[in-house]
């Protein structure tokens, strides 16, 4: 299990994202790696699609071959090397938010791009019945195995029954109050796992002296004065260093991935 949200949670998360995939695509980018892992969560509970390094230019009625993303999340037409379009990343979406309600994928990740394409193509996506009537239709038509016949446009994904009564302004949504409950692992893989959703105490640095911290740097014609905060231009005892221009290095070498 990786943690379950409600429909109503997760309304407006969809709502959000595919509004960041909308926006792509009519710029001519298509994502494709769109996960959990992929989306950042900010300090009012609302979501940012990130981590674009797989991302391309796809212009519209454009095609790709590349097998890539993360295999769990691939549409079909990607695990079997193509071609796709910006539909792939619709197909991800509706596996994410799958996941996110149920709190499991609808097929276990595979080893390999063939073995998971058998089981994606032999699965028959059947909704849950906790699914409520409008959640269970968005979810069928994002996890269409067809790709001319999947939902793939942000105007069709808006006109869903899901979304009845749900603002798709960017600013209004931003406004709307989400309410996040995160557990942290004991012990987080980074410390910046660590330190989200926690409060840094200052409690260690008391007495600390903030104005010494935040004082221009010595240079070398100066030191600094005792007994005072600030630095004067006390002349340094011994002879004065030339500065030395720095040696030429190698040429460069730029290595591209």
């Amino acid at each position: 299990m990786i943690g379950q949200f409600t429909e109503g949670t997760v309304r407006v998360f969809a709502a959000e994202l595919g509004s960041a995939l909308g926006f792509l695509h009519d710029f001519g980018v298509i994502h494709r790696d769109v996960k959990m892992e992929n989306i950042l969560l900010t300090d009012n509970g609302h979501l940012r699609l990130a981590d674009f390094g797989l991302s391309r230019r796809l212009e519209r009625g454009g095609r790709a071959f590349t097998i890539c993303g993360t295999i769990q999340y691939m549409a079909p037409e990607v695990l079997s090397g193509g071609p796709y379009n910006h539909a792939a990343d619709w197909w991800s979406l509706g596996i994410l938010l799958f996941s996110l309600v149920t709190g499991k994928f609808p097929v276990p990740p595979e080893p390999d791009h063939c073995s998971m394409l058998r089981r994606v193509r032999s699965f028959p996506y059947e909704m849950p019945l906790s699914f409520s009537s409008p959640f269970a239709l968005l979810i069928t038509e994002l996890l269409c195995k067809t790709p001319c016949r999947r939902l793939r446009t942000l105007d069709r994904f808006q006109r869903q029954t899901f979304f009845h009564g749900t603002t798709f302004d960017l600013d209004l949504l931003q406004r709307q109050p989400v309410e996040v409950i995160l557990e942290l692992r004991e012990r987080p893989d980074r410390a910046a796992k660590a330190r989200r959703g926690l409060t840094l105490s200052l409690q260690p640095l008391k007495g600390f002296d903030y104005d010494l911290l935040l004082s221009p740097p010595a240079t070398p014609d100066t030191q600094l004065d005792p007994g005072t905060h600030t630095h004067s231009a006390v002349p340094l005892p011994g002879p004065a260093l030339a500065l030395q221009p720095a040696q030429e290095k190698g040429p460069r070498r730029e290595v591209f991935v």
